[in-house]
C-alpha cells in the first residue's frame, strides 16, 4: 500500500508541474512565474542589479566605458562608432528590452500573440494599415546607405547580445505575467518602431465628418465655419515673411466629389496631446549673449517613458539627450555646438477615397474611365490561447487599403466603409538614422539643413540653435503637394486628379533662420501665413499655445536657463482671455447666474490654469459643455449615421462676441422657437455646475481644484496592469496651454533647455518617468514628482571618460 501511496504522490506531483508549467490561456504559466529563483520575485530589486565592473561581450571592435549618473543615465565612450551603437543598444535592452519588444509588437500587429484575444482587433487594425509594409521598406532604405546599415547592424548586434545571455530570472517582469520570451532583434524592428511614431502622429482624419457636414449644409456655409485659416493665430514661420524660392507649380483644384460617406466614421480625428512646443532665443535677448534652446514634447505619458536619456560620445560624436527605446542615436538634444528639439507639424497626410465597385464581388473598382483590378492578400494571426490561427483578408487598390469593406463591421475605429487611405506611413522613406547621424554630429547651420531631405515622417518642426549665434526652425519632412482643400473632404477613387502626384520640394517646406523678432518657435500651430503657396491642410492645434508663447518670448530680454525652464510651465489661458470677460457680462445680466457661488470665482480667476485653481476648472468644463451646445444639434459629432466635425474652437468664439444673434445659437432640439448666444452661455453654466457637482460634490477649494478635478494618469504600456501605473498626478496646465498637460494622460513627455556656449554648454532636463523600466525599481519613475512641480535636473555632458563629477556612481569597462 505504502508503494501505491508514494506512486499517487509521485503522480500528483508530476501532473502538478506539468499543469503550473502549462499558459492557462492567456495567463502565464503559474510554476515558473511564482519561482523564488526564476519567477517575479526576481524583479523586486534594484534598477539594475549589482553588475562586474567588467563585461565581456562578443562582437565589440575595442573597449568601451559606461559611466551611470546617480539618475541611472549612462555616459558611453566608445573608440569606434560601431562600438558606440552597438553598446548604446546593449545598454538600453537592459533597462527597456520589454518596452521594445512591445512597440515592434504593436506595429507589426503580433500583440495577440501574447496577449490574446483582447488584442486581436487592435493588431488587424494595425496590419491594415500597412504597418508592417512600410518598417519593411524603412528596413531596405537603412541598408542601401553605409551609415545607416552600420548603425542599424550594430544597434541590433548590441541587444541581441544582452538577449543572448539574459536568464529568465532577469527579464522584465512584463515578459514573465505575459509568458513568452523576447525574440531576436533586427533593423526591421527598428524600423517598426519608427513606423510607430509614425502611426501616433499621423493616422487622425475627419475628412469624412467633415464631408457629411458638407453634404448636409453645403459649401456657403463650411466655407464660413470652417475657414482655410484661423482668425486668431500667430504662425511659426512669423508673418510677412519673405519665401525664398520660385514655387513649383501647384495642382489646380478639379471637380469635387459628392461623396455619400457611411456610417461607422469614428477614427481619431484631434489628439489634444500629440502636440509640443519648442523654441530657440537668439543671443540678442539672453542674458550670455548666445541662445537658448526649449523643447517639450507632449505626447501619451506612459510607464516605461517613451523617452531614454544618453550620452554618446567617440572620436566623431558626443552628444546627450534622449532616444526612443528602439531607435539608434540621440532623438532630442545637443552637443558642444548646437542644440534641438522637435515638434509634430500636423499636416494633412491621412485621406480616405470613396471607392467605386463594378459590382458586388468587389473585385474591379473604377478608375480614371476604366475598371481596374482588386488585389487580396490575406493577413494571418496566431492568437494566444486559440488553437487555429485567424485569417484576414484586405482588399487593395493602388490609393491603398480598403479598411473595411461593403459588408463588413469595422472591428477597431469606426472606418468607413468602402474606403481606401492614402496616407504618409508606408509611402514616404527618408532615412531617419541617417539624418539622426548628421544632427548629433552637427557643427552648425549648414549641417542642421543637411539633415532635411532625409526626415520624412512623422513632419517634425526642427527647432536648432548654435553657439554661432544662428537660430532657426524647419517644418521637415516629406509633404504632398496637394490642391488647395484636398483632403479637406473624402476624395474622388475614380478621379486620377484626386490623386498624391508629387511632393512640396524639401527645401522650399516653411523654414526661417534669425528672424528680426530674435526668436523661433512652434507649438503645432499654422506653419505659415497665407502667403506660403502651398497647401499643408486646413486645421491645425489651436493656436493659444504658439500665441501665449510668442508673447512671451516678444517681452523677455536677458533671458536665462531659468526664464524658459519657468516658461515650459505657464499656466496662463488664451483662451479665457479671449471669450470669458463676454460670458461673464451676460451672467452679470442674469440675477439667478449672479447669485451661483461659482460665479464670483469665475469672476475673480486670474485666467491661470493653475492646480489649486477652481475657477480653471469651472472655465475648462464651462467651455466644452458650451462648444457642444451650440453645434450639436445642427453638427451632430456622435450621430450613428452621419458623425460631424464641429466648428473649430476659434470660429466658435469669434461667432459668439461679433454675431451673438447667429442663427446658429438656436438650438432646434428645444421648444424655445429663437435662442441666443445670451440664452446658451446661461443654459450651459448652469448645466456645468450641475455636472461638477454629479462628479466632485457641493463645491469646495479641494475637490473643485483644478489639479485634482483634472488630475493626469501617468499609465502602464499595457492599462490592465494599473499597479504598475502612477495615477492622479497633481499639476497644472492644460491642453491648449504651454503646460499642456490635459485629463487624458498627455502632455510633456521630455522637458530641455539648453544654453549655448563658445566652450561647454549647460542644459537641463526631466521627463515623468524613470530611466529603469522595472516596476521594482526606485529609478521606475522617480522623477514624476518632479516633473510634476516643473523642475529640471542638470544634465551632466562630460567632456571625456577621464573626467571626474560628483554625480558619477559607477563605471563599467566592456571588452571583446
Amino acid at each position: 500500500m505504502k508503494y501505491l501511496r508514494a506512486l499517487l504522490s509521485l503522480l500528483v506531483a508530476g501532473g502538478l508541474t506539468y499543469l503550473l508549467n502549462l499558459p492557462l490561456g492567456p495567463a502565464p504559466a503559474l510554476g515558473p512565474f511564482f519561482s523564488p529563483f526564476t519567477g517575479f520575485w526576481q524583479n523586486e530589486d534594484a534598477p539594475r542589479k549589482a553588475t562586474a565592473s567588467e563585461l565581456k561581450l562578443k562582437g565589440l571592435k575595442g573597449e568601451v566605458v559606461v559611466k551611470y549618473d546617480d539618475n541611472g543615465v549612462p555616459h558611453i565612450f566608445a573608440q569606434n562608432d560601431e562600438d558606440l551603437f552597438f553598446t548604446q543598444g546593449y545598454i538600453i535592452a537592459r533597462d527597456r528590452l520589454w518596452q521594445m519588444d512591445f512597440y515592434t509588437r504593436v506595429t507589426s500587429g503580433r500583440l495577440s500573440e501574447v496577449m490574446g484575444p483582447l488584442a486581436l482587433d487592435f493588431d488587424r487594425y494595425n496590419r491594415r494599415l500597412q504597418l508592417p509594409e512600410g518598417a519593411a521598406k524603412l528596413a531596405e532604405a537603412f541598408m542601401h546607405d553605409p551609415v545607416s546599415k552600420m548603425i542599424a547592424d550594430s544597434y541590433s548586434a548590441g541587444i541581441n547580445a544582452y538577449i543572448e545571455q539574459v536568464e529568465y530570472k532577469d527579464l522584465a517582469i512584463e515578459f514573465k505575467i505575459l509568458g513568452y520570451k523576447p525574440e531576436a532583434w533586427s533593423p526591421l524592428k527598428t524600423a517598426l518602431v519608427e513606423m510607430l511614431m509614425r502611426k501616433d502622429m499621423n493616422a487622425r482624419s475627419d475628412d469624412y465628418r467633415m464631408s457629411n457636414a458638407l453634404a448636409k449644409h453645403g459649401k456657403e456655409v463650411m466655407k464660413d465655419l470652417f475657414p482655410d485659416y484661423p482668425i486668431e493665430e500667430s504662425p511659426i514661420i512669423p508673418k510677412g515673411t519673405k519665401w525664398d524660392f520660385t514655387p513649383v507649380a501647384i495642382p489646380k483644384v478639379p471637380e469635387m466629389l459628392k461623396a455619400s460617406v457611411a456610417a461607422k466614421l469614428d477614427v481619431e480625428a484631434e489628439n489634444p496631446g500629440i502636440g509640443s512646443n519648442n523654441w530657440a532665443v537668439h543671443g540678442s535677448r539672453t542674458a550670455s549673449g548666445l541662445p537658448l534652446l526649449a523643447n517639450d514634447p507632449h505626447l501619451g505619458l506612459s510607464l516605461p517613458s517613451i523617452w531614454y536619456q544618453m550620452q554618446l560620445v567617440s572620436p566623431t560624436v558626443n552628444v546627450y539627450g534622449v532616444c526612443v527605446p528602439g531607435w539608434p542615436g540621440v532623438g532630442i538634444g545637443f552637443n558642444k555646438d548646437v542644440a534641438w528639439g522637435m515638434t509634430n507639424v500636423g499636416s494633412d497626410v491621412f485621406d480616405f477615397y470613396q471607392i467605386k465597385f463594378k459590382d458586388k464581388t468587389q473585385t474591379e473598382y473604377e478608375y480614371d474611365g476604366g475598371w481596374r483590378p482588386v488585389t487580396m492578400k490575406v493577413n494571418e494571426f496566431k492568437v494566444k490561447g486559440e488553437a487555429k490561427v485567424v485569417s484576414d483578408t484586405v482588399r487593395y487598390t493602388h490609393h491603398g487599403p480598403i479598411l473595411y469593406s461593403d459588408g463588413q463591421t469595422p472591428f477597431f475605429g469606426d472606418i468607413p466603409v468602402a474606403h481606401a487611405l492614402t496616407w504618409i506611413g508606408p509611402v514616404a522613406l527618408g532615412n531617419s538614422l541617417k539624418a539622426l547621424y548628421m544632427i548629433n554630429r552637427a557643427k552648425n547651420y549648414d549641417d542642421y539643413r543637411a539633415i532635411m531631405p532625409f526626415l520624412a515622417s512623422p513632419a517634425f518642426n526642427v527647432v536648432f540653435a548654435s553657439n554661432q549665434n544662428d537660430v532657426a526652425i524647419t517644418s521637415a519632412g516629406h509633404l504632398p503637394l496637394k490642391w488647395k482643400e484636398q483632403g479637406k473632404f473624402v476624395l474622388d477613387g475614380t478621379n486620377p486628379e484626386h490623386d498624391w502626384r508629387a511632393w512640396i520640394p524639401v527645401e522650399q517646406n516653411p523654414h526661417v533662420k534669425n528672424p528680426s523678432r530674435g526668436f523661433v518657435s512652434s507649438a503645432n500651430q499654422f506653419p505659415a501665413d497665407p502667403s506660403y503657396p502651398y497647401y499643408l491642410g486646413w486645421k491645425f492645434a489651436p493656436g493659444e499655445r504658439g500665441i501665449r508663447i510668442n508673447e512671451r518670448l516678444e517681452n523677455m530680454k536677458q533671458a536665462t536657463i531659468d526664464s524658459l525652464r519657468l516658461m515650459q510651465t505657464d499656466n496662463f489661458n488664451i483662451e479665457a482671455r479671449r471669450i470669458l470677460p463676454d460670458l461673464l457680462k451676460i451672467l452679470e445680466k442674469d440675477s439667478s447666474s449672479k447669485a451661483s457661488p461659482a460665479y464670483p470665482i469665475l469672476a475673480k480667476w486670474n485666467m491661470k490654469n493653475d492646480p489649486e485653481q477652481v475657477g480653471a476648472t469651472i472655465f475648462e468644463r464651462w467651455i466644452k459643455e458650451l462648444r457642444l451646445a451650440i453645434w450639436d444639434d445642427d453638427f451632430p459629432a456622435n450621430d450613428k449615421k452621419a458623425p460631424m466635425a464641429l466648428p473649430t474652437r476659434d470660429r466658435t468664439w469669434e461667432l459668439l462676441k461679433k454675431e451673438p444673434n447667429s442663427k446658429w445659437f438656436d438650438d432646434k432640439r428645444t421648444p424655445k422657437k429663437i435662442e441666443n448666444a445670451a440664452d446658451i452661455v446661461r443654459t450651459t453654466f448652469v448645466a456645468t455646475i450641475d455636472s461638477l457637482i454629479d462628479k466632485h460634490g457641493r463645491l469646495n477649494e479641494e475637490s473643485w481644484a483644478w489639479g485634482k478635478a483634472k488630475s493626469t494618469d501617468i499609465k502602464h504600456l499595457v492599462p490592465l496592469f494599473k499597479s504598475f501605473s502612477r495615477m492622479d498626478v497633481i499639476n497644472g496646465g492644460g491642453a491648449n496651454i504651454i503646460n499642456a498637460t490635459t485629463e487624458g494622460g498627455h502632455g510633456p513627455s521630455w522637458r530641455m533647455v539648453v544654453q549655448l556656449d563658445k566652450t561647454w554648454p549647460k542644459a537641463f532636463g526631466l521627463y515623468p518617468g524613470g530611466q529603469s523600466g522595472n516596476p521594482g525599481s526606485p529609478l521606475y519613475d522617480n522623477m514624476i514628482d518632479g516633473w510634476a512641480k516643473g523642475e529640471l535636473n542638470e544634465l551632466i555632458f562630460l567632456k571625456s571618460k577621464d573626467e571626474s563629477h560628483p554625480k558619477i556612481i559607477s563605471t563599467i569597462k566592456i571588452s571583446k
